[in-house]
């Protein structure tokens, strides 16, 4: 796949909007760096000129990005709505005045990308997937992500999910390895047969990390992958780690952009690269990483923050529009009190799949839903 195989049509952009949520979960999401009980997000719009309005959507994720809801929202309102606002042309040039508006914010910048997107597929009348060059046949396989909790706590979240057709859950890994041996062995003993992906968030050293995988190695856990298993800037302890464990490892942190994923691939660092539109700023950089992956022979995932269903849905979008794209971790709209907006996809047990509609095939979130008191509207 090629930049070339995406659909570019010409745009006029009438204006640029945004409003503030703030969405409560089910139960509280906990990792070693975090405990998020409600999810500070941010909606923007994009309108053109034939009045069609598209949506995107980035949540707060300061650990991560270094971005908060307000200044989400001040990017949106300032220089990106400054780059974007009035301008016409071909679609991806309109994509790369977001990408050079400001340094960083690339949340915010993920959030119009996405909107410019699904405005331009709606007034094509086709879905996102189709403007990307992709299809929406088929399904990809979820996983549920099982938080850091006492292992009693893990193994009935483990429970639960397996009951609802999960086939593959991610455990968030804490700093203390004993405790998290129990953990995986609680999950595990409440939920036989399923597969692990484990999320070490850039928690362990090289030597340890090799230690800690080797161990589970020989204990012959049902382990599909280890993610971001070193700090994000320690490109050769993370080729380290590859060639001395027989895991899978998958590069998250450490890959933001396509020059990053060459960086990795140079380095032999990893097995897997972990997109999330968050890192990326938007589609198109989104799919240059899938590029570079694909050109080395490598797999992708398409993965989340803790992000509401306008995002997931884009997400489930991209990961349908290319061929290195094979795993994806989209579970966090489960999370979520609210479905809202409706539409989008559907899950199946561990299925997901596209239901078709132009652009992201959802509804308009109501900008009162949920609605974040800090404001930041229209």
């Amino acid at each position: 796949m090629t930049s070339q195989s995406l659909l570019d049509p010409n745009v006029h952009v009438v204006a640029v909007r945004h409003h503030r949520h703030v969405a409560p979960l089910k139960r509280p999401f906990v990792t070693a760096a975090r405990r998020t009980e409600a999810v500070h997000y941010v909606v923007a719009e994009v309108e053109l000129a034939d009045g069609t309005v598209g949506q995107g959507s980035s949540a707060e994720t300061v650990a991560v990005t270094g971005e908060s809801a307000e200044s989400i929202a001040a990017c949106l309102a300032g220089p990106l709505r400054g780059a974007l606002e009035g301008a016409r042309g071909p679609l991806g040039d309109l994509g790369r005045r977001i990408g050079e508006a400001v340094p960083g914010s690339t949340s915010a910048k993920a959030a119009l990308d996405v909107a410019l997107h699904d405005a331009a597929a709606r007034a094509a009348r086709v879905p996102l997937v189709e403007l990307l060059g992709g299809t929406r046949c088929g399904t990809l396989t979820n996983d549920m992500t099982i938080s850091l909790e006492d292992p009693e706590v893990m193994a009935g979240h483990a429970r639960e999910a397996v009951a609802a057709g999960e086939q593959i859950l991610k455990i968030k890994l804490g700093r203390d390895i004993d405790e998290d041996r129990r953990r995986l062995a609680a999950v595990l003993e409440a939920a036989p047969g399923v597969s692990l992906r484990l999320d070490a968030n850039q928690g362990w050293e090289a030597r340890e990390a090799i230690s800690i995988i080797n161990g589970f190695e020989r204990d012959g856990l049902p382990i599909e992958l280890v993610e971001q298993p070193v700090p994000a800037a320690d490109l050769d302890g993370l080729a380290r780690v590859r060639a001395e464990v027989a895991t899978p490892v998958m590069a998250d942190e450490a890959v933001w952009n396509a020059q990053d994923a060459r960086r990795i691939v140079e380095a032999g660092a990893a097995d897997l690269l972990n997109i999330k539109l968050a890192k990326t700023g938007g589609l198109r950089e989104a799919l240059a990483v899938a590029d570079v992956a694909l050109e080395a022979g490598i797999a992708c995932m398409v993965g989340s923050m803790m992000e509401p269903r306008i995002s997931i849905t884009a997400a489930a979008h991209l990961a349908f529009a290319h061929p290195a794209i094979a795993l994806i971790d989209l579970d966090p709209p489960a999370w979520f009190t609210s479905g809202a907006p409706s539409g989008g996809y559907r899950q199946r047990g561990a299925e997901l799949e596209l239901i078709g509609g132009p652009g992201l095939g959802l509804a308009m979130l109501d900008p009162m839903q949920d609605a974040d008191d800090a404001g930041g509207g229209r």
